[in-house]
């Protein structure tokens, strides 16, 4: 039997740089356009499907959200939306980061200040864990 046009499911995931399991979670979503099928039932993925699923890689690994990857998604295929729709986007998406950052920041002085109040001696009482349990 020759081989089928197109990549399997595992030549895209791996292509792309994702998980075979994910690749199919974004067609139930429909994040990912169903691909043809072959005679015996498998997928057989396009040069567009690698696209796409990249494109939805890398806002993942931006931390975009689903909906807004959604919303990306459909602003690059009409080139209609002006790129003050995707400016939009991107501005809140970058809103969220700095909010995260911040939040962070103040973690990370906490944890800082209590972990150097621990002397990590055999004495029982414990700065990190008199924060965790709200005392501190």
């Amino acid at each position: 039997m020759p081989r089928p046009r197109g990549l399997s499911i595992g030549e895209l995931a791996a292509a792309s740089g994702v998980n075979l399991e994910t690749v199919r979670y974004y067609e139930r979503i429909g994040l990912m356009p169903a691909p043809a099928r072959t005679e015996g039932g498998h997928r057989a993925y396009e040069p567009e499907h690698r696209a796409r699923l990249e494109f939805i890689r890398r806002g993942r690994e931006l931390g975009f959200p689903i909906d807004d990857i959604r919303a990306l998604l459909d602003l690059s295929q009409s080139r209609a939306q002006p790129c003050e729709a995707v400016r939009a986007i991107a501005a809140d998406h970058l809103a969220t980061v700095q909010a995260k950052i911040a939040d962070l920041t103040r973690l990370e002085a906490i944890l800082a200040e209590t972990v150097s109040q621990c002397g990590g001696s055999a004495d029982p009482s414990c700065p990190v864990l008199e924060m965790l349990e709200g005392a501190a």
